[in-house]
């Protein structure tokens, strides 16, 4: 069978990432698919929030409306827990933090690592509601999946990590893509419709179909 890559353009704080996440995760095992990861920063620092939501208690509650559609087709709805972030005595955090801390783990351990790290901090923001723009939060993440202290702390401050992070903003323009998740079948050109595991499946096979 033929291998297909998928450039997979996230955010850590997007709840239809969350979504889409875990079922690419089982795709991905099924299909052979070699997944990249790429971040795509929606909002990337406090002004930039402010500028696209307003008010923080407007970004707020405009977002956790999103997490509310979110969580009604989600396979895990009892992993989003909206009443929690409502309730957080923060700010609704902006990505580029989380996006520091995937490609730093993406530094020491690769493609994989990239991945559990996006995972375990979605779960720390939609599911603990913790404050993941706060790189003391990240680093605890990163520490709960094993990476040694001071080996992340310097990959998440080297200025590559902040260059990957703007690579990826790049290839994400040159490639015309403006929402996510963003999921583009490197062989072909396709972009995934998000929908069900079944319906992703079957996305596949019609590009498996293609390079056969």
């Amino acid at each position: 069978m033929p291998k297909l890559t998928i450039d997979f353009f996230h955010d850590v704080v997007c709840c239809w990432c969350f979504n889409i996440s875990s079922r690419m995760r089982s795709l991905a095992a099924e299909f052979d698919l070699d997944i990249r990861h790429r971040t795509f920063v929606l909002q990337a620092d406090r002004a930039e929030m402010a500028a696209r939501w307003g008010s923080p208690e407007s970004a707020r509650e405009t977002i956790l409306g999103h997490w509310t559609v979110c969580r009604e087709v989600s396979d895990r709805p009892e992993l989003v827990d909206i009443e929690a972030m409502r309730a957080a005595d923060f700010d609704y955090p902006h990505g580029m933090t989380a996006a520091l801390g995937c490609k730093a783990a993406e530094a020491l351990g690769g493609q994989d690592a990239h991945w559990e790290m996006f995972d375990r901090l979605q779960r720390a923001h939609l599911t603990e509601a913790r404050n993941i723009a706060d790189p003391v939060i990240v680093r605890d993440v990163a520490r709960s999946l094993g990476f040694e202290a001071a080996a992340f702390a310097e990959a998440f401050d080297d200025p590559a990590t902040a260059e990957a992070v703007e690579a990826d903003r790049q290839r994400a323009r040159a490639l015309q893509v403006r929402s996510i998740p963003a999921l583009i079948v490197r062989e072909t050109g396709a972009r995934l419709v998000n929908g069900t595991r079944d319906d992703l499946a079957a996305q596949l096979r019609s590009s498996l179909k293609l390079v056969a």
